[in-house]
């Protein structure tokens, strides 16, 4: 890839270890042609997750809808009843559930987290997202106010379930929320907190992020349009700060050779464009058009997308050593957690942890040793 050297002479800007992670299918598979229905009932999901857990992939994030942003009258998994579900179903991986704040008071979500941070034995996050999906919320009657509005009424309810899932007593008399003198119990067994994860890249966005956030995920997009938005986020961490955590999305396809590949994208390209290409159009007016992380898609008309939140983009597609070697680019520019879509999910999750994760580790394990050296 052009420009690969540069980055790999850039210090490893990370305090996390590697770590891969699957998106559960919230929605169903993630190819799918114009006469398939998007199945998304937790069976399947807890099969995907069942499966990610046993060949050691270290995290899963349920993505949160009331209904299906692709197709409105297609079925939609609901993350927070999964989550827990999920949570009592494995042992090891961690469980990382989204939520929009303005579904739930920020004293009764915090309070099914610390459920399910109990459930797990302490390995439980949440993904805190602002939303873009416009008619969940218009046509529900919960409301879609204005982009910076979201955020200040997401930075109040954050505040608070930060606290609150802390164990902390809390007190507010905030624009949206009072409590008095508030506490829940019993807080975690095993640790603090449960871990938070955010995504936005607005300016509000990446101020909570900045103040709130364990992690921040980031939509996938090529190498050289992420170094920028990590240089951005990693320039407002104040020294002394504990390490932060970055992640990116990607749709993974991983062969023997680079043309067997492409070849296979290419197919799966055939097979999904009719069904989505009159959606795409459709979605565009039902996405807030201040959300910009959820513009990453329209930003490259040119390369049709796979999978969820940037698909293809990141550019990983290729040989088990081409796919490797772009992750640990990725992780030398400050990339510790990559949250990865597969289709077929089992058997291609199941193929990318035996002959990709091992490379990827070996690569990432040599360039610290050259490092240090």
């Amino acid at each position: 890839m052009s420009g690969s050297s540069t980055f790999s002479r850039r210090p490893v800007r990370t305090g996390h270890p590697l770590r891969f992670g699957i998106w559960a299918p919230y929605r169903g598979q993630w190819v799918v042609g114009e006469n398939d229905h998007l199945v998304a009932d937790f069976d399947f999901n807890r099969e995907v997750i069942q499966s990610a857990e046993r060949v050691g992939f270290d995290t899963v994030l349920i993505a949160q809808h009331t209904i299906n942003p692709i197709d409105q009258a297609e079925e939609i998994l609901e993350a927070w009843t999964a989550a827990a579900a999920a949570a009592a179903l494995t042992e090891r991986i961690e469980i990382i559930a989204a939520i929009k704040p303005r579904l739930y008071h920020p004293a009764v979500l915090a309070k099914m987290a610390l459920g399910i941070e109990d459930i797990s034995h302490g390995r439980f996050a949440i993904n805190f997202v602002n939303a873009w999906f416009k008619p969940e919320l218009e046509r529900s009657g919960i409301g879609f106010p204005e982009h910076d509005e979201r955020y200040a009424y997401g930075g109040e309810w954050l505040r608070i379930v930060r606290a609150l899932i802390a164990g902390e007593e809390v007190t507010a008399d905030g624009p949206n929320f009072r409590l008095d003198r508030f506490r829940l119990s019993p807080r975690s067994r095993y640790r603090d907190r449960p871990v938070i994860y955010a995504g936005g890249e607005s300016e509000p966005g990446l101020q909570l992020v900045d103040e709130l956030a364990d992690h921040w995920l980031i939509n996938g997009r090529p190498l050289e349009d992420v170094v920028p938005l990590v240089d951005n986020i990693l320039s407002r961490r104040a020294p002394g700060r504990p390490p932060f955590g970055i992640g990116v999305t990607g749709f993974v396809l991983a062969r023997e050779t680079d043309a067997e590949a492409e070849a296979e994208v290419q197919r799966l390209l055939d097979i999904q464009e009719p069904f989505f290409a009159a959606r795409r159009e459709k979605m565009k007016g039902n996405i807030d058009e201040k959300a910009e992380a959820l513009k990453v898609g329209f930003k490259y008309p040119d390369k049709p997308m796979i999978g969820a939140n940037g698909g293809t983009l990141p550019g990983f597609v290729g040989s088990y050593d081409t796919v490797a070697k772009r992750l640990a680019e990725f992780h030398g520019i400050g990339i510790s957690t990559f949250m990865l879509s597969f289709f077929p999910l089992i058997a291609e999750q199941e193929r990318f942890a035996e002959h990709v994760i091992p490379r990827a580790r070996a690569l990432v394990a040599s360039q610290a040793l050259a490092k240090a050296s």
